[in-house]
């Protein structure tokens, strides 16, 4: 496909006009201010059109898309407690195949072309991703609040079945992560147990850190003074590439760790405000140099994936927990939805509007009235821009999402049979 006459971000996230992309296969082959004699095949119109990177969810668990809405203004254990564990009693690996699919639609819907994604029933969450042409980095949520024996755990049998089975599936657009949900839900030989398996493998770790003052202070309670963050460096946790989410608790101490170790740090600021977890530093983070990638977490916390509201929002709460209007640049807002994410997957080749990296590319419309004037077109696609507004979402050179219409998914079935799989599940309850 080549892109004619088309406004781009371009890899220093700069604004370049009437530019020509080229898309052979998989990858962009060109970039350039001149037509290319070489033929790209359909040419694709660019006028009054975006096109740039597509986003990267840093945090995601995609089956909780069937809880949409079915825990509603409850602290964080409470609603995990009453709602949301015992849900998850009854899921079944129909409802999650379907649950993911749906949220593979609307992920392509506003721009997501990856997301790192903590849950269970891989393979079916991987069935799901597989078909929907997207890409995800999956791991299997490893728990032991009862303190069994690490080798003895389903939940690491199922993770190192998920390595051999499905590392690098469809075409390497499927990844397997390693993951510690927490913690509160874990002891340490389980924490050591999977650091050394990481690290054996050369997986990437994901893991929920800090995400409340409670679960902040309980863990120096339990573990003489030291944050999670301290205690998962201290148990060789960050020895591997990994990614945090959440870090809203974080103190300096912290973060110099995460910067010292290369931790990605997942922020999720509208599940963090409805859950009233708090708002992280991202500013500080920002300024000392660590990745910092956004989530959107789960839509039954959030309750949906707009990526540009999230990242309206992750820019917005940054200026209000600092009292400080300057800070989040359109520039760092825009790095941390795409480059940061795909850094944080591992995924070297993507998130950039380069020549040689993958062709994961989203349009949006610039004819509509919330992005006029342009005094910036930078902050209006930060400020302004609406998750309507992308017209055409493409990974690996594939259009999966184009004007209204999914190539990939058969979105009324799929809608049917995740309102079908809910139902049965809230029947058994």
């Amino acid at each position: 496909m080549l892109f004619k006459e088309i406004t781009i971000l371009n890899k220093d996230y700069n604004i370049e006009e009437n530019m020509y992309v080229g898309v052979e296969g998989d990858t962009i082959t060109y970039i350039g201010k001149e037509c290319p004699e070489k033929d790209f095949g359909e040419e694709y119109s660019g006028r009054n059109r975006l096109l740039m990177p597509g986003f990267y969810n840093a945090h995601a668990h995609s089956p909780m898309a069937l809880m949409r809405g079915y825990g509603e203004n409850l602290a964080l254990q409470d609603w995990l407690n009453t709602r949301i564990f015992p849900f998850e009693d009854k899921l079944s690996s129909n409802a999650v195949y379907w649950g993911t699919l749906l949220c593979m639609a609307e992920s392509l819907r506003f721009g997501i072309v990856s997301s790192s994604d903590m849950y269970y029933f891989i393979p079916d969450m991987v069935r799901a991703v597989a078909d929907s042409g997207a890409k995800a980095n999956i791991s299997r949520s490893v728990v032991n609040p009862a303190g069994l024996p690490f080798a003895q755990l389903p939940s690491v049998q199922e993770t190192e079945e998920a390595i051999r089975c499905y590392h690098g599936y469809a075409g390497g657009r499927i990844q397997i992560d390693t993951s510690i949900h927490a913690e509160y839900t874990t002891n340490e030989e389980t924490v050591r147990g999977l650091a050394d398996l990481t690290r054996e493998k050369g997986l990437i770790m994901h893991v929920h850190v800090s995400e409340t003052r409670l679960e902040h202070e309980e863990c120096k309670t339990r573990h003489d003074g030291l944050t999670p963050v301290q205690y998962f460096a201290r148990c060789g946790l960050f020895d591997s590439p990994a990614v945090a989410a959440h870090c809203v608790w974080c103190d300096d101490r912290d973060l110099e760790i995460l910067k010292e170790k290369n931790v990605t740090v997942a922020a999720n600021p509208v599940s963090n405000m409805k859950l009233a977890s708090g708002i992280s530093n991202t500013a500080k983070m920002i300024e000392m140099g660590i990745n910092v990638a956004i989530g959107t977490d789960s839509v039954s916390s959030n309750n949906s994936l707009n990526f540009l509201e999230e990242l309206k929002i992750f820019a917005l709460l940054a200026k209000v927990r600092n009292q400080d209007p300057t800070q989040i640049t359109p520039q760092e807002a825009l790095k941390a939805a795409t480059a940061a994410g795909a850094a944080a997957q591992g995924r070297k080749d993507c998130g950039v509007l380069q020549e040689g990296n993958k062709a994961d590319l989203i349009v949006l419309r610039t004819d509509v009235p919330n992005m006029h004037p342009v005094h910036d077109l930078l902050n209006n696609i930060v400020y302004s821009a609406a998750g309507s507004d992308i017209v055409m979402t493409m990974a690996d050179g594939k259009v999966l999402y184009r004007d209204g219409e999914y190539t990939t998914i058969d979105i009324e079935k799929t809608i049917y049979e995740a309102e079908a799989a809910t139902e049965a599940i809230l029947k058994q309850l």
